[in-house]
């Protein structure tokens, strides 16, 4: 197995050079590009949905640019084509999802993955059903353990990482706390919920992980000490390694929940992680929403959710909106409650970017609009610009790389129609003739890019363009 940091520096090394996988249905296309698709054969593809099919025929037939239909129909199936793993368990849907080359599933990454599918499932029934086995192996994932990030199929499977400082078990893949890891499942849930109307998955399973999802997030808000996790990890990746025994910097609690590593599994520097505690607001909302349906009953659950997200929201309030010196407020990236605050971005979602994204503050609220201006700019260290393009990376692939899902989530929240163009433009630019998105790409050469096959970025982008193509035909036309 190889692990997302190993893979990261082999493929940056290799570029251009290497063969897609062909497990993966992915092939290298000519130097001049004839646009056939790269989709694995029909009988080679994992799960097939009329729906999605059908979207793609439409989608490409409405846009006049050939390379951009293209690139969609590479990527908007490839997480249906490549990485889901469906059956039936205990007379119950069970659907377990890798992330594209690293074989474990991640709880954020395959709610990401199967998320834009989800309009679609009012005309797919086989395709609701996949999602809700999504459902089902998340509440199985959460029960195993809510601090790990990653798991195996194969609940006796042992880690590469078994030597990691932490309370490891079979079947988990990585035990990296996130909170963004528990927030994802509910997003997945409510989403659900709102396009089928079907309440089967909200079991006894799963309303036991809606509670251990509260426990885990009151834990770490640590008002009662550091709590039952730590981790280490001998490495020589500094954002691996947490310091002090493993529970990270000092925090003053507040309020706010701990979060020892990053949506890019990257460990915070200040461990009040404001982006991924403004999605745990809008989550335990939706929780309570789910909890208080008629065929779930769950008032008690339901109130003390509720309960969590005020107090969240006071401290965020009180903690998480900062002073800039040159903008003025803005959201802080971390804090500690102590008052001091961290000010970056990073690529990976949630970000402060993304936030519009995950309805956790609206696209033209204005401190949200402040705080797009820094972390679109050179205030923001990991912002990057160069002969390739330009967008946010982060420190899990080092300086001057730049991920490609920052510049669809960038589109995706953006309400000025030249900035979408221009992102559009800069993903058809920086795919390196490969049909796909990667994880990311050298600012000044995309052929230099890791991950050859990241089923999030490719999915996301054909988000990005499916929803464009609904909201902004014209715009679309005129790429």
């Amino acid at each position: 197995m190889t692990n997302r940091r190993q893979f990261v520096q082999k493929s940056s090394l290799l570029g251009m050079g290497f063969l897609l996988q062909k497990a993966a249905g992915f092939a290298m296309p000519p130097l001049t590009q004839n646009y056939t698709s790269n989709r694995p054969a029909v009988a080679d593809r994992n799960f097939k949905s009329a729906a999605v099919d059908a979207v793609i025929e439409q989608v490409k037939k409405d846009l006049p640019n050939k390379e951009l239909g293209w690139l969609f129909e590479n990527c908007f199936p490839n997480t249906l084509d490549t990485t889901v793993d469906f059956e039936m368990v205990n007379g119950k849907p069970d659907t377990y999802v890798i992330t594209g080359d690293i074989d474990a599933m991640w709880l954020r990454d395959s709610t990401a993955q199967v998320w834009p599918y989800l309009p679609l499932t009012k005309n797919d029934k086989p395709l609701q059903t996949l999602i809700a086995g999504v459902i089902n192996r998340q509440t199985k994932c959460i029960l195993l353990d809510p601090y790990a990030n990653a798991f195996y199929k194969d609940v006796n499977k042992v880690s590469e990482w078994k030597d990691d400082i932490t309370k490891m078990k079979p079947g988990i893949h990585e035990r990296k706390w996130e909170i963004d890891s528990l927030c994802y499942p509910v997003r997945l849930a409510h989403g659900y919920y709102k396009q089928t109307g079907d309440t089967s998955v909200f079991d006894a399973d799963w309303k036991a992980a809606q509670k251990l999802i509260l426990d885990t997030f009151t834990e770490q808000q640590r008002f009662n000490g550091n709590g039952p996790y730590s981790f280490q990890r001998t490495t020589a990746w500094a954002t691996d390694g947490v310091p002090l025994s493993g529970y990270g910097y000092p925090v003053k609690p507040c309020g706010l929940i701990v979060s020892t590593f990053r949506p890019s599994d990257d460990c915070t520097l200040l461990p009040y992680l404001v982006p991924s505690n403004m999605f745990a607001i809008n989550i335990l909302g939706k929780m309570a929403e789910l909890l208080q349906l008629p065929s779930v009953n769950e008032p008690a659950l339901a109130k003390r959710a509720l309960a969590l997200k005020e107090q969240v929201q006071a401290a965020f309030q009180k903690h998480g909106v900062i002073q800039h010196q040159q903008f003025g407020k803005i959201i802080g990236f971390e804090v500690n409650g102590y008052g001091s605050f961290h000010m970056m971005d990073d690529a990976n979602v949630p970000s402060l970017l993304s936030l519009p994204y995950l309805g956790a503050i609206e696209p033209n609220n204005p401190l949200y609009l402040n705080t797009r201006k820094v972390v679109l700019s050179e205030n923001n260290p990991f912002f990057y610009k160069g002969k390739a393009g330009e967008g946010i990376g982060g420190p899990h692939t080092g300086a001057d790389t730049i991920w490609p899902m920052s510049i669809i989530l960038r589109a995706i929240t953006s309400v000025d129609d030249k900035e979408i163009t221009h992102c559009v433009k800069n993903l058809m630019q920086t795919h390196a003739g490969t049909g796909f998105m990667h994880e990311s790409f050298h600012k000044d050469d995309a052929t230099k890019f890791t991950r050859k096959w990241f089923a999030w970025a490719n999915t996301l982008f054909g988000e990005l363009i499916y929803k464009l193509h609904q909201e902004k035909p014209g715009l679309l036309k005129q790429i």
